[in-house]
């Protein structure tokens, strides 16, 4: 078991996704900020692993417009040894990486226009962690899409796009169950039609209910991920006590982690904490993981 947080860490002062507006995009400006995003990215990495957090969303923003046709700068050749540098860190020490796009990400949109974006968007996280070297654990996480009236066309119509996805691609998608529109087990039929895993949302499944619990679902989900596709994935909050539906929990919730780990024992699983305070709720968790057989702190590995 590893646990992590996406994408800020909130202490060290840097951010790894930092950007500039389009209408002043040049390669030269690119460069500049893929180069301050990687370094601060190092410095997280490096910060994590001191804390034994290893896992870790790395956030879709590290190189800006670079699915917009704007981008002309060869980002890959130019960063090719710090990616490189960074894959080796990550693999030497155990860490785990995700990506999870903007939710303008919708495969299964009626609009060609928006496919086709969606589709580039995902080339690039795909080729950014192409760049690292990482094997085919490291996941892109996207949601079925919209519903368009019609929830069993809209699932036909993911599964088709799906199919035609290049392999890079294919080899790091899972599909994650939402707070309105997806159940757990409409992804799971999904996985059916077409093999793809199912990254569990614990906080999206009791907004969004499909009749089962959360031990249960862990399981479920668990079971459609295959050996190469790592230990699965689990995304994991709480709502913000008094805040509007859906809202996100800004600090862990010890009592309800400590009954969501004594509920899924055996089930092993990396647990991806999407709490407001990131790297200080994964402190707090690791804390009470280390109490679990499930987790194994980076230096006794």
């Amino acid at each position: 078991m590893k646990i992590g947080y996406p994408c800020i860490n909130r202490s060290i002062g840097c951010s790894s996704g930092r950007t500039f507006r389009l209408s002043s995009y040049s390669d030269e400006r690119l460069e500049e900020t893929v180069r301050e995003n990687l370094r601060c990215l190092c410095e997280i990495l490096r910060f994590n692993r001191r804390e034994c957090i290893l896992f870790f969303r790395i956030g879709s923003g590290l190189v800006p417009f670079a699915s917009h046709p704007v981008c002309t700068a060869p980002w890959e050749e130019t960063f090719a040894e710090t990616f490189r540098g960074i894959g080796r860190f990550v693999r030497e020490h155990g860490i785990r990486i995700s990506m999870h796009p903007d939710q303008f990400v919708v495969i299964n949109a009626k609009d060609p226009g928006i496919v086709e974006k969606s589709v580039a968007e995902l080339r690039y996280h795909a080729a950014l962690l192409d760049a690292m070297r990482l094997d085919r654990t490291a996941k892109v996480q996207i949601h079925v899409g919209g519903v368009y009236g019609d929830k069993k066309a809209s699932m036909e119509r993911f599964a088709s796009v799906y199919s035609r996805l290049d392999e890079s691609v294919l080899r790091r998608l899972v599909v994650e169950n939402d707070d309105s529109r997806y159940t757990l087990a409409d992804c799971l039929r999904v996985h059916e039609e077409t093999g793809i895993p199912v990254l569990f949302d614990v906080f999206h499944h009791q907004l969004n209910p499909s009749g089962t619990g959360v031990a249960e679902a862990v399981e479920l989900s668990g079971a459609t991920w295959q050996p190469h596709d790592g230990i699965p994935m689990i995304d994991y909050s709480t709502p913000m006590p008094g805040g509007r539906k859906g809202r996100h929990a800004e600090t862990l919730d010890i009592a309800d982690f400590e009954r969501f780990l004594a509920g899924t024992v055996p089930t092993d699983m990396d647990i991806m904490l999407e709490i407001k305070d990131k790297e200080k709720s994964a402190l707090a968790a690791v804390g009470m993981a280390r109490r679990d057989g499930r987790f194994l702190p980076a230096r006794e590995r």
